[in-house]
């Protein structure tokens, strides 16, 4: 992992909330990050047929990498590769000519509401799972691609369920997930990144493809027609092509084309590669705007019962599976926080977090997971109402909402990692959090305590040291296989340890049996 002169890695790294360009400078065994530019990221709403629909500002997204790519190589030095990294499910829709045929949905557009019970009465839910071994949301991007056709955004089937003649007129599509239409317009290549491709629902998580059995009883039982529609998929690490100097002037030393590598380019699969474990027997959670709480498997749990705890088999880097479930995460707290200060409370996350530290324990717990939780509003409105529902003390000063969302967060954790590991079979001896989430200390040690396991904390920065490992190892900057990437970013990170308080393990008991069962 050394090397002759310092290595320049630009890394973008998109969030729901906000985005960022990284560069890291690879040199001495150790990566120095330094950021070239931020910027906040949110969907739009804009009316639709049936009510209010949310987008992606996607050409705001681009003026920013670009930006954020020019600084990276004045500022820093010319960039010997580059990888993009986004959240999961989301795309866009090019034309027959390679331009953008329309808005991009973002995946709390509620045009999704009800799409999957009516692809299920169609397809059942075991035998599609029995293939993509995908957790069942709204937002995937399989059922999202069923109410595009519905829009008439993609081109009906000739032959549907219900006899409905192909629309006249319609135009042939390519959908690029997000990570690949940056990529793409970066490049001019249309790829599929397999970790992100995975969370569309159209890929055989055994045969790491897409699944032509799968996408022709999309055809012939719901009507959806994807021939044509999905690019060929490449793993993590492919060099999809030179940045276009054209599009940006972007390049590497002696002025030669700065590669763009396919990395890991769904956020959490270069997040776990950030994960600075030495063995094999962590979970992880990265932890974020949702955290993704799992454990990194050889091979996809395909089982009924893994299908009805409803856990989620999505495709990482070197053939590896992550297992997990997606908890709602601080998102919950973020919304909170939104509406406190809109009401004209200003408080600092220091004084939220030393409110939250001081405030009874385990005093008001909710299913972070309840889909109450799930669309933007008043966050401590609706911890109320579940409070009454499940007959339990209402939380009455900001301190003890905050403290219910830490503690559910990590009730939500124990119940993850014990799962995952019953139903996979592997044992799990430490927890690993990476990303934004540990600047938590107060929920990095509940977490501890919740699941009884030591917690390792850090980095914050996992998604972007992650992207930059594969991307500097595609573009043959460095070499090694996950165990060597690992070590680079254990030697670039500040870790903090977390040991659990065996005196608190009876409270987390009695908490879960009153909240579940």
């Amino acid at each position: 992992m050394t090397n002759a002169r310092p290595i320049h890695v630009g890394a973008v790294d998109l969030g729901a909330s906000s985005g960022r360009v990284m560069v890291g400078t690879i040199a001495d065994g150790r990566i120095e990050l330094t950021e070239t530019r931020r910027f906040t990221n949110g969907p739009i709403p804009l009316p639709g047929p049936d009510g209010e629909r949310l987008y992606w500002d996607v050409l705001h997204l681009w003026d920013e990498i670009r930006e954020g790519l020019l600084a990276a190589v004045r500022d820093v030095g010319p960039l010997s590769a580059v990888g993009i990294d986004t959240w999961g499910v989301d795309y866009g829709l090019l034309s027959p000519s390679g331009l953008l045929a329309g808005q991009v949905a973002a995946y709390r557009c509620p045009r999704t509401r009800g799409v999957p019970a009516e692809v299920f009465a169609a397809i059942p839910a075991a035998e599609l799972y029995a293939v993509n071994g995908l957790q069942v949301q709204d937002f995937n991007t399989v059922f999202q691609l069923v109410a595009e056709s519905r829009d008439g955004g993609l081109p009906r089937a000739t032959a549907t369920a219900d006899g409905a003649a192909p629309s006249a007129g319609d135009a042939q599509r390519t959908m690029l997930l997000l990570p690949d239409l940056l990529t793409y317009w970066l490049t001019g290549r249309p790829v599929a990144e397999i970790t992100n491709a995975s969370t569309t629902g159209l890929v055989d998580a055994r045969e790491r493809a897409w699944s032509a059995p799968l996408l022709e009883r999309l055809r012939t039982a719901v009507g959806v027609d994807l021939d044509g529609v999905l690019p060929g998929i490449v793993e993590p690490g492919t060099v999809v092509g030179p940045v276009r100097r054209d599009v940006v002037d972007v390049f590497g030393p002696d002025g030669a084309p700065t590669p763009v590598v396919a990395v890991g380019s769904h956020d959490t699969a270069s997040a776990v590669i950030a994960v600075p474990a030495a063995g094999d027997d962590f979970a992880y959670v990265s932890c974020g705007t949702w955290s993704l709480v799992g454990l990194e498997l050889d091979a996809p749990v395909l089982t009924e019962a893994s299908r009805a705890a409803n856990f989620t088999n999505e495709l990482g880097v070197d053939g590896t599976v992550r297992y997990l479930k997606n908890v709602m995460g601080l998102w919950v707290f973020n919304e909170a926080v939104r509406t406190w200060r809109a009401q004209g409370l200003e408080l600092s996350y220091r004084e939220l977090d030393a409110a939250a530290e001081a405030a009874e324990p385990l005093r008001t717990v909710v299913d972070i997971n309840d889909p109450v939780f799930f669309d933007p509003g008043d966050m401590a409105a609706r911890i109320d109402d579940f409070a009454i529902r499940t007959d339990q003390p209402r939380p009455r000063s900001v301190g003890e909402y905050v403290r219910c969302i830490d503690d559910s967060l990590a009730l939500a954790y124990r119940r993850a990692v014990r799962e995952a590991s019953e139903l996979s079979g592997k044992h799990v001896g430490v927890l690993h959090m990476v990303g934004g989430g540990i600047s938590n200390r107060l929920l990095c040690r509940l977490a501890a305590d919740a699941t009884g396991l030591k917690v390792v904390a850090g980095p914050a920065e996992g998604t972007a040291l992650g992207n930059m490992v594969v991307a500097a190892r595609g573009a043959g900057l460095i070499e090694g296989d996950l165990t060597a990437l690992r070590k680079l970013v254990h030697d670039s990170t500040e870790i903090t340890e977390y040991a659990p308080d065996p005196a608190a393990a009876a409270g987390w008991e009695a908490a879960e049996r009153q909240l579940f069962q």
